[in-house]
C-alpha cells in the first residue's frame, strides 16, 4: 500500500517538533534527516540481501560490512530526529514512495549490477544530500557531513568491477549501459524528493542567499552529473 503523502508546505507529523525556530526551517531539517534515514534503512536491507549473491565469502563479508555501516548511520539519524522532537517514522514516510519506486525500477540482475548500483546510486544521493545539508543548522549539517564522509566501500567496488571487466571486456559495455540507467533514475529520484517537499527546495534557495534560484539548482544537478561521470571513469566505464 502506498503510504499517505503529506501535503505540500505542510509541517506534517514529522515536523511536530519542539523548539523556537520557525516551522519552515525546522520542517526542512526534519525532512532532510527523514529522507536520509529512510535511504540508509533501505540501503541496509538491500545490501544485506545482496550479500548472499557474492561469489566469495570475502566479498560477502565486504558487502555485509557496508550494510552494517548503513544501519549505524540510520540509528544516528533517528537519534537526531528524536532530539528535535520529531517522530522518525513520520519523518521518513513522505520519502517512502520515491525511494521505493527508484529501487523497483533499478533492480539489479546480478552481483556486479548490484555493486554498481550501490556505488553509483549511493554516490548521487550522497552528493544531493550534501548540497542540501550545506544550508542546514550546524548540528544537523555536521552530523550529515560526518556520515556522508564515512561512507566506505568505494575501493572494494572499484576493485571488483575492474577485475571483472579485465577478465571479460564484454562486461564493461553492459555495466556502462546499466550505469547510464542508474544515473537517470537517481537524478529523477532526487528531483522528485525536492519537488515533493517544498521545504528542501526552500532550504536550497533561501539558504544559498539572494544569488540562489532555480537556475542555481539546475547547476547543482549538473554537478551531480559531473561527479557521476568521474565515478564511472574510476570504474573504468564510460558514462
Amino acid at each position: 500500500m502506498t503510504p499517505p503523502r503529506l501535503s505540500r508546505n505542510s509541517d506534517g507529523p514529522g515536523g511536530t517538533a519542539a523548539g523556537g525556530r520557525g516551522g519552515g526551517a525546522l520542517q526542512a531539517e526534519v525532512d532532510l534527516l527523514g529522507a536520509l534515514a529512510y535511504g540508509e534503512l533501505t540501503g541496509f536491507l538491500r545490501l544485506s540481501a545482496h550479500a548472499d549473491k557474492a561469489p566469495t565469502l570475502e566479498q560477502t563479508a565486504e558487502v555485509g560490512a557496508l550494510a552494517v555501516e548503513e544501519f549505524r548511520h540510520y540509528t544516528l539519524l533517528v537519534e537526531r530526529l528524536r532530539s528535535l522532537g520529531a517522530d522518525p517514522q513520520a519523518a521518513m514516510r513522505p520519502f517512502v514512495a520515491a525511494v521505493d519506486a527508484y529501487h523497483e525500477r533499478t533492480t539489479p540482475n546480478d552481483w556486479l549490477e548490484g555493486l554498481l548500483k550501490a556505488y553509483v546510486g549511493e554516490g548521487i544521493a550522497t552528493d544531493f544530500y550534501r548540497e542540501v545539508a550545506a544550508f542546514a543548522p550546524a548540528p544537523t549539517r555536521e552530523l550529515v557531513e560526518k556520515l556522508l564522509d564515512e561512507t566506505s566501500g568505494a575501493e572494494f567496488v572499484v576493485g571488483a568491477v575492474r577485475e571483472a571487466t579485465e577478465r571479460d571486456p564484454r562486461v564493461a559495455g553492459r555495466l556502462a549501459l546499466w550505469g547510464r540507467r542508474l544515473v537517470g533514475e537517481a537524478l529523477s529520484q532526487a528531483q522528485r524528493v525536492a519537488a515533493d517537499r517544498d521545504s528542501l527546495t526552500v532550504l536550497l534557495v533561501e539558504g544559498g542567499g539572494a544569488g540562489t534560484d532555480l537556475v542555481a539548482i539546475g547547476k547543482m544537478f549538473n554537478r551531480l552529473t559531473e561527479n557521476h561521470v568521474r565515478r564511472m571513469l574510476r570504474l573504468g566505464l564510460t558514462a
